[in-house]
């Protein structure tokens, strides 16, 4: 049986489960999203940054599919696994990195990330509305 908090006297009688928190599991997984999109810029760039040492082997972050995986399974505060691309066809010196894909993903990325900024001004704006904040 649910808890009933609040008063009693028929003014609020809302239940642990009917309560809605600030942080809930939008708020958390856009907050996730954004982490994933910073970390995914910082590998991308890394990759772009040792374009010509060799050996080196490109990083990427497939945040979306991980975060929609955790959303799937009930645990949206997940970290994120960066993986390692040796798929991917080597240059003489064992370089994989590919200077214009590597710009397309960034430029990709970026778009993403601000999308996902202006998502959660847009939250924000709502919350500050609701309780009268500004006005």
């Amino acid at each position: 049986m649910d808890e009933v908090l609040g008063p009693t006297d028929g003014r609020f009688s809302k239940t642990e489960a009917e309560l809605v928190g600030l942080f809930d599991v939008t708020q958390i997984a856009l907050e996730r999203a954004l982490s994933g999109a910073a970390q995914r810029q910082q590998l991308l760039a890394n990759n772009l940054a040792n374009a010509d040492t060799p050996g080196f082997k490109r990083t990427d972050l497939d945040f979306h599919s991980q975060l929609a995986s955790a959303l799937a399974a009930g645990r949206p505060d997940t970290a994120f696994t960066p993986q390692t691309d040796t798929t991917s066809s080597m240059q003489a010196d064992g370089n994989n990195v590919d200077i214009d894909t590597e710009m397309a993903k960034l430029s990709q990325n970026a778009l993403d990330y601000q999308s996902l900024v202006a998502v959660a001004s847009s939250r924000l704006k709502m919350l500050q509305t609701a309780i009268g904040f500004g006005q």
